[in-house]
């Protein structure tokens, strides 16, 4: 199936009142396990490529974009290509060749008339190329070098310089209304109380704040760190207007269970193909589950 657009797939989805879910890709093995995962749900999803897995492939985008793209082409269900986090214009400029439609562009960790600068700039540029962009306004946190890591399992603690339910850090909603404005962006993510990199699903979401922001911000909201919020509070987000909802952390956690698991059972193994086909079984499982809850907000 060709590729479909990620500004299509988030319309179509705000307009049915549901979510659609973005899912990032490290290895071969993510862009496999998340087709089959939207096959078995039925329903279209966004593969989103990390600057951060850029630089775990060398800096080179090329190779994991083409595979992913291949992917995502022989899907039986709709599939979008999207650019995660991009801080480097370089890259943001590399999108449209490699096949991705649309790009977040990450100024957030920058005061905020700085953000509201460079997000600008990179609105303009992708317009002109045909490229949908998504900013974040706030600090959803748990990411490399922010402060924090997520919530203080094993991949590290929590940091108190972005703690999600500190004072200052959630997204201020007319903030946010002069933000879009000035900025032109195509979608908002915001800070509600997720955090980026939790291993563990306990992330209470300010509810209150999305009906706030949906009320006031006329573009679609979108909800980072969901690998840490539980299905009925992602239920309660879609339902109160959140509409791209990001995992990658519930992934990495599936895939490394399953890894663990194979391994210490079968500590002989040395054919990775014996390791990686329950991991790979075990993202698909995990993509389908989120792909089912934000699908059907009333599910």
């Amino acid at each position: 199936m060709p590729l479909v657009t990620t500004a299509e797939l988030v319309s179509d989805a705000a307009a049915r009142g549901h979510g659609i879910a973005a899912f990032n890709v490290i290895t071969l093995e993510h862009a496999e396990a998340i087709a089959e995962g939207a096959e078995r749900a039925g329903v279209p999803a966004i593969l989103q490529i990390s600057e951060n897995a850029v630089r775990f492939h060398g800096g080179r985008l090329t190779a994991v974009a083409a595979a992913t793209a291949a992917v995502a082409r022989a899907a039986a269900v709709p599939l979008a290509l999207h650019l995660d986090h991009v801080e480097s214009a370089e890259l943001l400029r590399a999108a449209p060749a490699e096949g991705f439609s649309s790009v977040m562009f990450d100024a957030s960790k920058l005061p905020y008339a700085e953000n509201l600068k460079a997000t600008a700039e990179a609105v303009r540029w992708g317009h002109d190329h045909g490229v949908w962009i998504e900013a974040e306004l706030g600090a959803v946190g748990g990411k490399e070098g922010d402060g924090s890591q997520g919530d203080g399992g094993p991949e590290g603690g929590a940091g108190p310089a972005l703690d999600a339910h500190a004072p200052g850090v959630r997204t201020d909603p007319a903030e946010a209304v002069l933000f879009v404005a000035e900025t032109g962006v195509d979608a908002l993510a915001v800070a509600v109380g997720s955090s980026h990199a939790m291993t563990r699903r306990t992330a209470a979401l300010d509810h209150a704040l999305i009906a706030a922001l949906r009320g006031s911000v006329p573009v679609p909201l979108v909800l980072h760190g969901s690998s840490g919020v539980p299905d009925e509070e992602i239920r309660r987000a879609v339902a109160a207007g959140m509409v791209k909802i990001n995992v990658g952390t519930a992934l990495n956690t599936a895939y490394t269970e399953a890894v663990r698991t194979h391994l210490a059972g079968h500590p002989a193994t040395v054919d990775p193909r014996k390791y990686l086909v329950p991991a790979r079984e075990a993202m698909a499982g995990t993509v389908a589950g989120f792909l089912r809850v934000v699908s059907a907000a009333e599910a």
